[in-house]
């Protein structure tokens, strides 16, 4: 029975998906299992899973989930990890590429007593040629989100018992116990709610075990940050202030 599953979960993404498997199948710890959750693609989404998986170093699954929203496919995956035995659950994105020492830090860090774990988010520089303040300013951007998260009121209840640690959706980890306890993502689309954040919430009600560990390292998709724009990217991921008429941006 395999102890680690990475969850994707995908929408459209036949363009950045093989990309996402490519880095899954260079970690360093391929002792791991992977389920990507298709959430009603009308593109090659599947027919890409189903080609990779034909030659994959890691088992490959392909599930469905038709509810729109990367909360819900992403509880979905998470679940049917879990149903196949699953004690360690980590989720990455699919237009997004882990560090070949991804999985490998993540499970260290759930095996040395975190219940949840995280790390850098980076941005990708291969899908297009970056601007200077795409390159050098989205870390700084990320860093000064995190340290404005800690006083978001939304952020802060005295019944949390450990500080608030932004772990984006598409870098973190946690163990099946945790999941189960905390409910899981909420099944929502992301228009409604970011599900990462309300999920490390519940997280913070049961358990102080949790932190960032050094190697997991993601590095995600500046798309929406190119479409967006700074201010309204920034905007969105703060409290939709900024709704756009597409969400989705490929």
């Amino acid at each position: 029975m395999t102890e680690l599953w990475v969850v994707v979960p995908a929408y459209n993404e036949e363009v950045s998906l093989p990309g996402t498997l490519r880095a899954l199948a260079e970690q360093t710890d391929t002792d791991f299992e992977c389920v990507v959750v298709d959430n009603g693609s009308t593109d090659r989404t599947a027919d890409v899973v189903r080609d990779f998986a034909r030659t994959s170093a890691f088992p490959l699954h392909l599930v469905t989930e038709t509810r729109k929203g990367t909360g819900a496919a992403a509880d979905t995956g998470m679940r049917h990890a879990i149903d196949a035995g699953a004690r360690y659950l980590a989720r990455t994105d699919a237009d997004c590429l882990p560090v070949p020492g991804w999985t490998a830090a993540a499970r260290h860090g759930l095996a040395g007593g975190l219940e949840l774990v995280t790390g850098q988010l980076r941005p990708r520089t291969d899908e297009f040629p970056l601007k200077f303040w795409e390159a050098r300013l989205l870390s700084a951007v990320v860093s000064l989100a995190a340290r404005f998260g800690r006083y978001r009121p939304g952020n802060r209840d005295p019944q949390y018992l450990g500080p608030y640690l932004m772990c984006p959706g598409c870098n973190l980890a946690l163990t099946a116990d945790l999941y189960r306890r905390s409910g899981g993502f909420p099944r929502t689309a992301i228009e409604e709610l970011h599900e990462d954040r309300a999920l490390v919430n519940q997280v913070r009600r049961l358990t102080a075990a949790y932190g960032s560990v050094p190697g997991m390292r993601v590095h995600g998709s500046v798309r929406r940050l190119r479409a967006f724009g700074l201010l309204n990217t920034l905007a969105w991921y703060a409290d939709h202030r900024y709704r756009p008429e597409q969400v989705d941006i490929r």
